[in-house]
């Protein structure tokens, strides 16, 4: 490992692209392996072993890149993956969860705290949990929004129909004066304006593909592992599955064209462990 490896980051599917945008216009000249594990997507229906084993396999492969970090991009795996994952690797692991709730906390004013992701991040209640560790007088409030992943993918940013489901899934949360929402899904940043919208421009958007880009950054700093090229650096796209929209819904996220992707076979995977 050197200052020129590259970072790596995964995700149970596609939404982690999200988090290669924000780590591409952070870190501009850093190399990034990403991938993307959509033949088994989603995670968020799996049992925590599962997800657990999976993201043990998503890593390793990782690690065959030879990569500096890993930033694991799926709310799921973060909650509950990253202790099996920081004993197994001897890389720094960074999750989507510790970065975010600690950014909620320093932009709250009143500890009010509102939380939107999918039924397994809500149910799991990692955000609520990392959140009550800096300050247990802090009001939570969360709330699943699994429409809003079709959606994104979808490329309904402006839709009317996604304007009345943000407004359905988000009234409660503007009932209970909330003053920042953690935006705790990876496909969530797409659909921002539309969220902000609902909430009111009172309501301060975290998102915690920002905040853990911001850890890397540190990071790096910190270790003096930056990469020192002067341009911008290269992004490896390989996915478990490759789907005929993949491209399209890639570009989206990215908000730039992606040319090549490769697809990693689910057997070498399971191998790695």
């Amino acid at each position: 490992m050197s200052n020129v490896s590259p970072v790596g980051i995964f995700d149970s599917g596609i939404g982690g692209l999200t988090v290669v945008k924000k780590i591409s216009s952070i870190l501009p000249s850093e190399n990034i392996v990403y991938f993307g594990d959509t033949a088994r997507v989603p995670y968020g229906t799996k049992s925590n072993d599962t997800v657990i084993e999976y993201a043990l396999q998503d890593a390793a492969y990782l690690l065959t890149h030879h990569v500096k970090l890993i930033i694991v991009a799926c709310n799921t795996a973060s909650s509950v993956a990253l202790p099996a994952l920081r004993e197994r690797f001897d890389v720094p692991v960074i999750g989507m969860i510790e970065p975010g709730a600690k950014l909620a906390v320093e932009k709250s004013k009143n500890g009010k705290i509102g939380v939107i992701g999918t039924n397994a991040t809500v149910n799991n209640k990692a955000y609520s949990t990392e959140l009550l560790k800096y300050d247990t007088r802090l009001e939570i409030f969360e709330k699943a929004c699994p429409l809003f992943v079709p959606l994104a993918e979808e490329g309904w940013i402006d839709h009317k129909a996604t304007k009345l489901i943000a407004d359905e899934y988000l009234h409660g949360l503007k009932e209970h004066e909330i003053d920042t929402l953690i935006l705790g899904c990876t496909h969530y940043p797409i659909l921002s304006g539309v969220i902000q919208s609902s909430v009111g421009n009172n309501v301060e958007l975290i998102d915690s593909g920002v905040a853990a880009s911001l850890v890397v950054k540190n990071y790096l700093e910190k270790e003096n592992l930056l990469n020192p090229q002067t341009g911008n650096g290269k992004i490896d796209f390989y996915v478990s599955d490759l789907s005929s929209k993949f491209k399209e819904i890639a570009g989206r996220f990215l908000g730039k064209p992606v040319d090549e992707i490769k697809k990693v076979d689910v057997d070498e995977l399971v191998k790695l462990i």
